[in-house]
């Protein structure tokens, strides 16, 4: 066996390898994540929206419409506005990270005739 300065050496790298791939993993997770929340604002958004412009004639109603449908996909209407036969919604989803923490993911959408 041969003794010397590099004794140990391979167990430190494994374990600053394995700390970094476990980093890594754990980045990709919360990437993943954030990207769902996105998408799943972005659907709550547009459902939303379009539910309001089924009830564009009455301004309560549409914002009530469209915030019962945000609400049904685990979401919640930050803002609702109606121009016309148009319903511009703001929707956020709550989003739980393991490195960034508890976040929002927010949308808006569009919804009227053309």
């Amino acid at each position: 066996m041969r003794a010397g300065a590099e004794d140990g050496v391979a167990t430190v790298l494994a374990a600053v390898m394995v700390a970094a791939i476990i980093t890594v993993v754990v980045m990709v997770v919360d990437v993943g994540a954030a990207v769902s929340a996105r998408h799943r604002a972005q659907a709550a958004a547009d459902l939303a929206a379009l539910a309001g412009a089924a009830s564009a004639i009455d301004v309560d109603a549409a914002c009530a419409a469209a915030d019962r449908l945000a609400r049904a996909n685990a979401g919640s209407l930050r803002a609702c506005s109606v121009d016309g036969f148009d319903v511009v919604v703001r929707v956020s989803v709550p989003v739980s990270l393991a490195v960034f923490g508890s976040d929002e993911a927010v949308a808006v959408a569009r919804a009227g005739p053309e």
